[in-house]
Order: C-alpha cells, then structure tokens, then sequence
C-alpha cells in the first residue's frame, strides 16, 4: 500500500499552522474538488478525500499533537478492520448530496451538521454518510488513541422564514422564533430585514449557526416573501391598481390610490384612459426613511362603467355622446 502523503502538505499550511489558515486552506481545496461539483472526476475525489482526511486530524488537536508525534500510524494501529475512517478497506466514503443544488458556501454546514427538520424550526440540506460517521450524526469519534473524547465540528444551521410584503419590500427589523428540534428550545432573534429583499434569497446570521470546538457556524434563513392581493413588485417599483368612476375618467378629479405606506389621493386628468399609469415616485420598495433610495409605484387604471342606470341618467349620457359628436370630439374615443 502506497504510503500517505503528509497533511501539512495536502493542505498546503505550514506544520504551525494555526486553526483558521487550516480551516481556510481546507474550505479551498474542498469547494475545488467536492465531487458533487466533479462528477465522474476520479482524480477531484481523490483530492477531496485526502484534504478531508488531512483535516478531520488536523483541526482537532489532539488528533494533530498525535500525527505530529507519530504520523499517520497514530490511527492505523488498534483501529480494527475498518480503519479510523471506516469502511471494510480503511478507505474514506464520500459525503453526496440528495434533492438540490449544492450551495458550495454552505459545505461544512453540510460536511459536518446534522439533519434538523420541521417547520418553523432549524434544518440541514443534504444527507449521506462522511467517514466513518453515518445517519447525519457526526459526533463522537472513538477508537484507540482518541478515546474519553467527543468531537465536534460547528456548523451552518438552516431555516425558512416567512415576510409580509411591506416587510420585503421596505425591510426593518423582526423577531423571528424558531424551535431546535435537537434541544426542543425555541429561540428568538432579531433580524433586520434588508429593504427590497426577494423571495428565496437568504439572510444570514453570522455565528448563530451550532456551536463546536472549531466555532460556532451561521444561521441561514430562507426567506418566503408573503403575497398582498392587488400588489406585485418587479425590483423596486411596486403595481398596484385604482378603480375610477367613469365621471372622473371623462372630466378629471381626484383618487384614493393604496400604496404601501398607506393611502393618498392623487388627481386624475380628464380624458384618462383604462391602463394608463399613475407614477407615484419614492413610493416603491426600498428603505422607508430614504425616499430617494425606493423604488415608485405604478398605478393602473381600471374604469367602472356602471352596470345599471336609470331612465334619466340613460338619456343624459345619450345627450352626452350627441354632443361629442356634434363638436367633432367623437375622433378621440380610445379605439
């Protein structure tokens, strides 16, 4: 069997290297060759199956002060038949992902997390088995050499959570509660709310992810942007409509348009027609205290043509039409 290349030297750090240059060196490597990202590339998975061996030693240290003193024999000898990292040959079994993109940004949430389900609580993408750890528990390590000990790593932690659509579209701060199906406690934070946000994007919570002997990992929240009946947003300019009498589309006047900052009046010019748009500037999304910064909002235009009219109101509206035509106005109808 061909002997093992040196740690250090995968990961290509110093032998003082301290816990975030290998750390670093390691989330590299592993984004370069994850085989989810190289598919049917027997070289890349060989190369992340070294680097993530070299670093489930070295980022624990008493793994490390073992290698350092006796090299890789510190975990071959007493290991049994399947070797420190499992498996019937020793070897390593690589981690895949099921249902999903791989967010390579994410990857030691997913390498080293557990799997946390249910609404309204935390969760973890991916499934699959790493080393000799299976069934997305990746504790404790046992095995000559390490015994007495509980490793384990901090990871990235995931949950959705749901926002109004002011709250997307203007941002600000919310408290969101969310239950940790492992401990069963429901935590509460405050998050800010950037203005603007779009459904699916995330926000993350630096820190707030599990904790580990390496640190703690992030928080991520998926956010889910609740519709509003009547709005729609395209980036930062908001539609909405108003509903006109057919009086005021003919001779002007005013109307109550809802915006979402709540309702104003705006004027109406006479001869308005059915889908013109009322631009309301600064009244889009985007920060509440900086106008100049939001989007506007579009109104459109719908005309209530009564369903129903009395004798007289009939016969006023045929002396209406007769008079459009006598005074030649009948040629700017909308066709």
């Amino acid at each position: 069997m061909a002997a093992k290349r040196d740690y250090y030297e995968i990961l290509g750090v110093s032998r003082d290297a301290d816990d975030a240059a290998i750390k670093k060196a390691y989330r590299r490597l592993a984004k370069k060759y994850h085989p989810d990202t190289n598919a049917g590339n027997a070289a890349a998975e060989e190369k992340f199956k070294e680097a993530t061996e070299a670093y489930s030693v070295l980022s624990d240290e008493k793994k490390r002060k073992l290698y350092d003193q006796y090299g890789p024999a510190a975990f071959e000898e007493g290991a049994g038949a399947g070797g420190p990292y499992g498996g019937a040959d020793g070897g390593f079994h690589s981690f895949h992902f099921e249902g999903g993109d791989v967010d390579m940004d994410d990857l030691f949430g997913d390498l080293f997390g557990k799997a946390f389900h249910g609404k309204g609580g935390f969760h973890r993408h991916g499934a699959g088995s790493f080393g000799g750890f299976s069934g997305g528990d990746f504790g404790a390590y046992s095995g000559d050499g390490f015994s007495g000990g509980d490793v384990r790593y901090g990871y990235d932690l995931n949950a959705d959570v749901d926002v109004t659509f002011e709250e997307a579209a203007l941002g600000g701060k919310k408290t969101v509660r969310l239950r940790d199906p492992e401990t069963g406690r429901t935590v509460s934070y405050e998050i800010q709310i950037p203005a603007g946000i779009d459904d699916g994007k995330t926000i993350r919570l630096k820190g707030k992810g599990r904790a580990g002997s390496g640190g703690a990992g992030d928080l991520l929240l998926k956010v889910h942007v609740q519709e509003k009946p009547g709005f729609r947003r395209e980036g930062r300019d908001v539609y909405t409509t108003v509903r006109i009498p057919f009086a005021t589309a003919v001779l002007g006047g005013e109307a109550r348009v809802q915006t979402i900052d709540g309702a104003v009046l705006c004027k109406i010019r006479e001869g308005t027609q059915s889908g013109a748009k009322i631009r309301l500037k600064g009244k889009g999304a985007g920060p509440r205290e900086n106008p100049s910064a939001r989007g506007d909002l579009y109104a459109v235009v719908q005309i209530d043509v009564p369903r129903a009219l009395s004798p007289e109101a009939k016969e006023k509206l045929k002396e209406f039409e007769a008079a459009c035509k006598r005074g030649g106005s009948g040629a700017n109808y909308a066709a």
